[in-house]
């Protein structure tokens, strides 16, 4: 198992070089710039530990301003690493968002090392867009979303731009952006 500073390297890396770097998310790269990413490991092994983290977290990110905190990683560097059960961790913390009554506050990204879109293959290099060196919660402000998205010309092509950019990069382009969890 990983420790939680090295898996926080490990995504700031995936984030830098993946993410930005192929333009995978054409607003990460100004948050990141802003310094306004949070990043963080949780520590827990289940999915209680890992839920309380996850609360702590969410409240965090809704108690500060944007300019200061615009985005949360929790990372699991101990936990999750089924997809399965990460995706069924994921519709937990989502459930957990509306319980708190942030739903249209806070949204709710995953990114896993194994991460697989319905109707795909384990193998195929689309699911590569949301493959993160370990288990991922991604907290995002639905606001910054928003503006986000009204800057952007076409958002609804970002997912077909990001399928065709993985086909063009294939197995061996994102082995060499050296993205991996390190061992």
């Amino acid at each position: 198992m990983a420790d939680a500073a090295r898996a926080v390297d490990d995504t700031r890396r995936w984030l830098e070089r993946a993410v930005v770097g192929l333009n995978l998310c054409p607003f990460a790269k100004a948050v990141l710039v802003k310094q306004q990413v949070h990043f963080c490991a949780s520590e827990a092994q289940d999915a209680a530990g890992v839920l309380d983290d996850f609360a702590r977290e969410l409240d965090a990110l809704v108690a500060l301003p944007a300019q200061e905190r615009d985005t949360t990683l929790l990372v699991l560097p101990h936990a999750f690493a089924d997809f399965l059960d990460f995706h069924d961790l994921t519709q937990r913390a989502e459930r957990l968002v509306r319980k708190r009554g942030l739903e249209g506050v806070v949204q709710v990204a995953s990114f896993h090392p194994r991460f697989v879109f319905a109707g795909t293959g384990e193998d195929d290099i689309t699911n590569y867009t949301n493959r993160a060196p370990w288990p991922t919660l991604h907290l995002l402000r639905e606001e910054s979303i928003d503006r986000a998205v009204a800057a952007f010309p076409d958002a609804s092509a970002i997912y077909e731009a990001n399928m065709a950019t993985l086909r063009r990069l294939g197995p061996e382009g994102w082995r060499a952006l050296d993205v991996e969890a390190t061992p």
